[in-house]
């Protein structure tokens, strides 16, 4: 069941609003509410962009990286050192 691409943009519109709140009440460089809000943001973008394409065969110009401290991490959990 796909999500109507209006839908996910608000929600998209929403995480954004959330992570500025959030980072305008920032308590620490490791403030949880900030990553949280990050992820949110990463999440909503990727449902967006999924209903946008399968509803109108677009996608956006964006793209979301990953933080290479993650993606270090997931190699060495899947090789073992």
């Amino acid at each position: 069941m796909s999500i109507d691409p209006r839908v996910a943009l608000q929600s998209l519109v929403s995480a954004l609003e959330e992570h500025l709140a959030a980072a305008a009440s920032r308590r620490g460089d490791d403030d949880p509410a900030v990553e949280s809000a990050y992820l949110s943001i990463a999440d909503s973008f990727e449902a967006y962009e999924e209903s946008l394409y399968e509803a109108y065969g677009e996608v956006t110009p964006l793209v979301i990286y990953e933080d290479d401290e993650d993606e270090e991490e997931e190699v060495e959990s899947v090789t073992g050192s």
